[in-house]
């Protein structure tokens, strides 16, 4: 496979649930995330539900970072998506979970692209 981009879809469980209701909080965690690692924000958009639960993306020249938040559950879904190679998911990853006070994170890795025919046109 012609890998084009590494894709995590983060399982976060057992997160504050005061911190997943708060869209001022999740957007600066997103933020700076996204900065600690080296990604370049490009866009934003964030939106705060009622009763509860927030979600937000942040586009970002590598592709994006999303977030959606259910506070009655200790429970977000996040997906860091990057087809570059200028940071590491990962590690973004990890940066948001600990931001969460996440403390049952699961991450899912899946390798986005071309088979080698269709990489080459074939």
């Amino acid at each position: 496979m012609e890998v084009l981009g590494c894709h995590l879809l983060l399982e976060l469980k057992d997160c504050n649930s005061e911190l997943l209701n708060d869209l001022s909080y999740i957007r600066s965690a997103m933020i700076e995330t996204a900065q600690d690692v080296g990604a370049t924000i490009v866009g934003e958009s964030f939106h705060h539900f009622s009763p509860q639960g927030v979600t937000g993306i942040l586009a970002i020249a590598e592709s994006h970072i999303s977030i959606h938040t259910w506070p009655e559950y200790g429970y977000a879904a996040a997906d860091i998506f990057s087809c570059g190679t200028s940071f590491v998911p990962r590690e973004a990853a990890t940066k948001l979970a600990e931001a969460l006070e996440c403390r049952n994170p699961e991450i899912q890795e899946i390798q986005r692209g071309l088979a080698v025919q269709e990489a080459v046109g074939l």
